[in-house]
């Protein structure tokens, strides 16, 4: 009866993976590089990710051409990237790292929320859109997604980049002129600086009022700055 047993369990009897291999292979993390110009957000990505089986840290980067330079040294599966940062910002960072791959899987993780922002990234080639206050979970759903090419903007986000790419856009020189009056120009001042008549520059403010559906230069200032059209 013993012997029967004994023999009976070990028919039944299966292997099970060690070292988190399966049918002899290790099952390969997702390789993450952190690019953001605060210290203590970078430690702090780091040790949320590093604490992951999954994932793997091979770098971080204090401002977009570190970021630049370090993807092109570890070709990361996924790169974080902030919008704000010094030497070059986040969607110039995107830029140069895409013409090395337009296949680079990049997630903008900043705290900036404007639609502008957001369309200006995602033209860029972000793959992803996220909020520095979002959830670990998110985060960890929004990685796992991009690398394997799918897009990943929270929906109240994907809402406002459809008013933007639906609605009409401020001009490169509207832009400006917006940016003189958040100075505190007046138009003659404006003129003068930007080499434009005055009455161009009224014309210029006219329509950036219709476009923003504003009524004074302060409500116009206020809303530029809120979609991330303008930096004060």
């Amino acid at each position: 009866m013993i012997y029967l047993l004994v023999v009976k369990a070990k028919k039944t009897m299966r292997r099970t993976p060690m070292n988190g291999r399966k049918n002899g292979k290790k099952k390969q993390r997702i390789r993450v590089l952190i690019g953001d110009d605060h210290t203590v957000v970078r430690e702090g990505l780091l040790l949320l990710l590093e604490g992951r089986p999954d994932l793997v840290v091979v770098g971080e980067a204090s401002n977009g051409r570190e970021a630049v330079d370090l993807w092109k040294e570890h070709r990361p599966d996924v790169t974080l990237l902030d919008l704000q940062m010094p030497v070059l910002d986040g969607v110039g960072a995107i830029k140069q790292i895409r013409e090395v791959d337009p296949n680079a899987h990049i997630v903008v993780l900043t705290t900036f929320d404007g639609d502008e922002d957001i369309y200006q990234a995602i033209k860029a080639g972000a793959k992803g859109y996220l909020l520095k206050d979002a959830t670990r979970e998110a985060l960890m759903d929004c990685i796992h997604k991009v690398h394997i090419g799918e897009t990943s903007i929270p929906s109240i986000l994907a809402a406002k980049l459809a008013d933007r790419v639906s609605g009409e856009a401020l001009s490169a020189r509207e832009i400006e002129v917006l940016q003189k009056i958040a100075a505190g120009k007046a138009n003659k001042e404006i003129s003068a600086e930007l080499f434009i008549g005055e009455g161009t520059v009224k014309a210029h403010v006219k329509t950036i009022f219709r476009k923003l559906d504003v009524v004074s230069r302060t409500e116009a200032v206020a809303r530029a700055t809120r979609r991330g059209l303008i930096r004060l």
